[in-house]
């Protein structure tokens, strides 16, 4: 019989996890979006009175826990693969996905770090095929190894573009 996970667990196959800096970014990001949701709700609440509306207080704040033990467990998921012809990557703990990228597919490879993402000194890969609907972005690599896996894979793409 086999395991439901082996589609995106394949034989073989070694794979490199994100950096865990990646959940405290997003942590951050969703505590600039939360604490002001937060501040402006207990404050309706002390202006207005009434116990019933400590009850979005209680929502945000569920909220907020959930987001915090969820975004850990996901980029914990999140990782990639070199193979001999391709780019694995894996996301997901739910809904899980796993996107194989040919390197004779790829067209330019992308390394982006915006302001938190450098505060926390990550960067994301953005690999861009001749399909636009694959969606191959690896989020959470340390700059050094953001420039070192897009020097790799753009030297194995133009190898397997010139074998064409």
């Amino acid at each position: 019989m086999t395991s439901p996970s082996e589609p995106f667990a394949p034989a073989d196959v070694t794979w490199t996890a994100v950096s865990p800096r990646l959940a405290a970014a997003r942590l951050t990001s969703a505590a600039f979006v939360l604490l002001p949701l937060l501040i402006v709700i207990v404050v309706i609440a002390i202006a207005v009175g009434g116990p019933w509306l400590w009850l979005p207080v209680v929502v945000v704040l569920v909220v907020g826990v959930s987001i915090a033990v969820v975004t850990r467990r996901q980029v914990r998921a999140m990782g990639y693969a070199e193979r001999a012809d391709d780019l694995l990557i894996r996301r997901g703990i739910m809904f899980r996905q796993m996107v194989v990228v040919p390197y004779g597919r790829m067209q330019y490879i992308d390394v982006t770090a915006g302001p938190l993402s450098r505060k926390f000194g990550i960067a994301s890969v953005q690999l861009h095929t001749a399909a636009s609907a694959t969606s191959a972005t690896i989020h959470g690599l340390p700059p050094q190894e953001a420039a070192r896996l897009r020097e790799r894979l753009a030297s194995r793409g133009e190898a397997r573009l010139a074998g064409l």
